[in-house]
């Protein structure tokens, strides 16, 4: 006989009422609160992203421009495009940042209270690292198609508008599923996920380091601080998560990369490693920190004080 749940089995009951709790725990000012930082920091640091993503995919190749650091990157994309040229990408950059921390942040506060309910305890911090790489997951595989589209739009070089590949973000989605189907928009999935572990270890740095200032200040671990210590909380935590995973960035974009092409993972690695050695997996990594440190002290302050002020009203 089969052992598979009949009729008046419980189990999907028990998966129902647990998908209802969950969503129960769901709030909209939460979205709207990680959107708006999303938003404010990727206007404000954008061509620090575009710096990131070219020193990230530099293997040599000739129809790479050469640069010799930061400063003098944005000085020639400058000269040659203007502010058009640094803000390349933008769009899908404000829309993938807006929903994936807006996203990221409704869904990691959702499975958090989920976990936390019925209970006196805090969570743990490895509670806390599976909530986020949770709402990781989901938040990638609504997302990844736009980073795709972001990518591709800021590795583009020619400073002739006739000889670009793509138009816009709108022009990037349609063409790439156009000629490359759903894996084209999903490339650089694999350590897009293996990302995840980056938020995940951020907001468990995050949430400890909030924890513990607390409870130094005899407070309660949920207690409001100041701009400035909002500010601290996320530069550490952001500086730990960046240094401990930097390596999948680079994976990810030069799988993404409309310029070569790789059979995946595992060749983007050796031929990095035999071409560039250990420092080809660390490539774009201080344009980043200089670029994400205070991005995500922006973000988390944007949102810390848009969702206490919506949650309040």
């Amino acid at each position: 006989m089969s052992s598979s749940p009949g009729p008046g089995s419980s189990a999907p009951f028990t998966l129902t009422g647990s998908l209802q709790r969950l969503f129960s725990h769901v709030r909209i000012e939460n979205l709207v609160a990680g959107l708006s930082g999303g938003v404010v920091s990727t206007l404000v640091l954008h061509p620090l992203d575009l710096v990131k993503i070219r020193f990230a995919v530099s293997d040599g190749l000739e129809v790479r421009p050469k640069y010799s650091g930061i400063l003098q990157c944005m000085r020639s994309v400058w000269h040659q495009e203007g502010l058009r040229g640094l803000y390349q990408g933008v769009t899908p950059n404000i829309w993938g940042a807006g929903a994936s921390w807006g996203l990221y942040f409704f869904f990691y506060n959702a499975i958090k209270a989920h976990r936390k309910e019925g209970r006196q305890t805090e969570l743990s911090s490895t509670e806390h690292l599976l909530s986020a790489a949770s709402a990781g997951a989901i938040t990638l595989c609504l997302t990844n198609p736009i980073w795709v589209t972001k990518t591709r739009l800021v590795l583009q070089y020619s400073t002739d508008p006739t000889k670009k590949q793509y138009k816009g973000m709108t022009d990037a989605l349609v063409k790439i599923y156009r000629y490359e189907g759903i894996a084209g928009l999903y490339r650089g999935f694999v350590p897009g996920l293996f990302g995840t572990s980056h938020g995940a270890l951020q907001f468990m740095a995050y949430e400890k380091l909030k924890r513990d200032y607390n409870k130094y200040r005899k407070m309660q671990s949920e207690a409001k601080l100041n701009p400035l210590e909002y500010i601290t909380m996320a530069a550490l935590s952001k500086i730990f998560a960046v240094a401990t995973t930097y390596p999948y960035q680079v994976i990810r974009a030069r799988l993404q990369d409309q310029h070569n092409k790789y059979d995946g993972v595992v060749d983007v690695i050796r031929r990095t490693w035999r071409n560039e050695g250990l420092s080809g997996f660390y490539k774009g990594m201080v344009p980043n920190l200089i670029r994400v440190t205070p991005a995500c002290c922006i973000t988390f302050v944007v949102y810390e004080n848009v969702s206490r002020f919506l949650l309040e009203q």
